[in-house]
């Protein structure tokens, strides 16, 4: 166990654990795009997705991520955190997804291999900037960013238990219920609720679907 855990914390592990989370995002682009669900990202950016795909303009999901993409991969090495919700939830799940359908490059979303592989390769040319910016700071300078990763905005999220249960109740009962009792077993166990309610609501949510 002490072995596995040193080598996942090497500097060149990084981009292999970066290439992952990219075909994740490219991966969970093409789910939204060919069969309407598993995006991993806000309701909102899935909404411009929908609206990219419906009047064929990407402008805004592709000019709102990449300010998020270049900023949180800038970042990382310099503030000791690399937020994967700005970098690649938003920047590549997003940014890249839009900007592949906006330049009419669709099969590399639209065929579930090729997103995974776009997606890998993708991730781990960011990782791979990432550990060449953090090596290229000055000595004292990063606060090795990469060894740490976390969505440090995410940490608001914690108060936004009850906005989940009301829109897991608007979702469908099963997933309200589940939502709810999702949230109460972590408030017992002195958790935030958040993330007791998503996961209720995914559970009972795919067990008893909506009819399509």
């Amino acid at each position: 166990m002490n072995k596995l855990r040193k080598s996942l914390m090497t500097d060149w592990t990084f981009p292999i654990l970066t290439a992952l989370l990219g075909a994740a995002m490219i991966g969970g682009g093409h789910m939204l795009i060919v069969h309407g669900f598993g995006f991993f990202n806000e309701i909102a950016q899935a909404e411009m997705i929908k609206q990219g795909m419906a009047n064929g303009d990407w402008a805004a999901p592709v000019g709102y991520a990449a300010g998020f993409l270049l900023a949180r991969i800038m970042e990382g090495p310099l503030v000791g955190i690399l937020d994967i919700g700005g970098s690649f939830m938003t920047g590549v799940g997003t940014g890249l997804t839009a900007l592949f359908m906006s330049m009419g490059l669709d099969f590399l979303v639209t065929n579930f291999i090729l997103a995974l592989l776009v997606g890998a390769a993708i991730g781990a040319a960011l990782g791979v900037i990432i550990i060449v910016v953090k090596k290229a700071m000055p000595s004292g300078m990063a606060a090795s960013g990469t060894n740490i990763m976390m969505g440090a905005g995410n940490a608001t999220g914690r108060y936004l238990g009850p906005l989940i249960v009301l829109s897991a109740i608007q979702y469908s009962i099963p997933a309200g219920i589940g939502s709810v009792i999702g949230a109460a077993i972590f408030h017992k166990m002195g958790k935030p609720i958040v993330g007791g309610a998503i996961l209720g609501a995914m559970f009972l949510a795919f067990i008893f679907p909506i009819p399509v």
